[in-house]
């Protein structure tokens, strides 16, 4: 599909360290190379973005990277000419002498707040919906990601499912190799793990050292890799392996956007967090467990419910996913529910393909923001 409006400017605050900013540079990257779309990317905290895409310069005020400006997002915003379509991800705010641009503008630009995902039921029912300005002839319209065909659908590009396809054991072990992972060790299973600070993880790593099955976990750094060392009692870094017992646990690098989406296809499980990977375990067509982004009150469990509802439908052992994933995010006893977890692997690896058959007809994320924008 071909625009006929190009310019695009996508503004991102980094407030899940890398999840806002993976969202949009996934995103961004899609427009450009799918669409042609004219990207100006601007971005508040480019120390976080270096991290997912080691060229950035963290101190330059403008760049330009894969045919895309990239802009320091500065309080002191300068002034510049408003683009086409303006996406305001996950609801931060615009700059004000912004906004007053775009009320200037002869023919106002396409606003769209880009919201977060959710597979709540309401989400339909919001998406597109149009709120005017209070004080400029403008309006915006909201953009839910989801699950179902009347969403905006999820970040999908072109040809990662054939990609993802083409993927074997061999590109996986290959992979692996470059990260200093020796090759699988009879049935050892291997699990990526990233996650946000868990109570839950020492008691799920005592259980994995004691457990009956050889488990190597590919740490991801920050938190994950800070947590596990402090339960070894020595640090984690990347390349580092450490044994305890059943359990062997390696600290990795950062990864690349599509370096970690390998690592994905190359485990048997994937403990994610977020929004960004949450999303890119489902493509990768693995079993995996989801670590929400805690909120107060405690609202974000209902969001993971109405996900394992949707997601684990006509699923026979839903019930355990369930529970292992409700410990995860919770508390309980978790070493029990782990090893009926582990134990249905198999089948849920099959439900998770049938799942992803049923995503990608919503079409995708970029592709339902360009059809919305050009009315096609």
């Amino acid at each position: 599909m071909q625009n006929n409006i190009s310019r695009w400017d996508i503004f991102c605050t980094v407030i899940d360290n890398y999840g806002d900013i993976g969202v949009c540079w996934r995103l961004a990257r899609q427009l450009a190379d799918e669409y042609d779309a004219d990207i100006r990317l601007w971005v508040d905290n480019l120390d976080s973005f270096s991290h997912l895409c080691p060229t950035i310069v963290t101190d330059a005020d403008v760049q330009h990277l894969e045919g895309m400006q990239i802009r320091r997002w500065r309080p002191d915003f300068p002034t510049v000419d408003v683009a086409d379509i303006v996406i305001e991800a996950f609801a931060c705010e615009l700059p004000a002498s912004y906004v007053e641009a775009m009320a200037e503008r002869k023919i106002a630009p396409i606003w769209i707040n880009l919201e977060y995902l959710s597979a709540e039921d309401w989400v339909d029912d919001s998406h597109l919906l149009a709120s005017p300005h209070k004080h400029h002839p403008l309006k915006k319209h909201f953009f839910f990601p989801g699950f179902t065909p009347t969403t905006g659908g999820l970040i999908r590009e072109r040809d990662l499912l054939s990609v993802r396809s083409a993927f074997d054991e061999s590109d996986a072990d290959k992979f692996l190799a470059g990260l200093g992972v020796p090759p699988r060790d009879g049935t050892e299973i291997r699990v990526s793990l990233f996650c946000y600070d868990n109570a839950m993880l020492p008691e799920l790593l005592q259980e994995w050292a004691d457990g009956p099955d050889r488990i190597r976990v590919l740490v991801t750094p920050g938190a994950p890799a800070r947590q596990v060392g402090d339960w070894l009692g020595e640090q984690l870094l990347p390349g580092t392996q450490l044994c305890r017992n059943k359990l062997t646990v390696q600290g990795l690098p950062f990864l690349s956007q599509s370096g970690y989406d390998r690592l994905l296809w190359a485990c048997d499980i994937n403990f994610v967090r977020g929004e960004d990977s949450f999303v890119r375990a489902q493509w990768a067509q693995r079993p995996f467990v989801w670590q929400i982004y805690p909120q107060t009150e405690n609202t974000h469990l209902i969001k993971l419910e109405a996900f394992l509802t949707r997601y684990l439908q006509n699923f026979p052992e839903s019930e355990t996913v369930k529970r292992f994933w409700q410990r995860w995010n919770g508390s309980g006893e978790i070493g029990a529910s782990w090893r009926d977890f582990v134990a249905v692997r198999a089948s849920l690896e099959l439900h998770t393909k049938v799942w992803v058959g049923q995503l990608d007809r919503t079409r995708n994320l970029a592709d339902n923001l360009v059809r919305f924008v050009f009315g096609k």
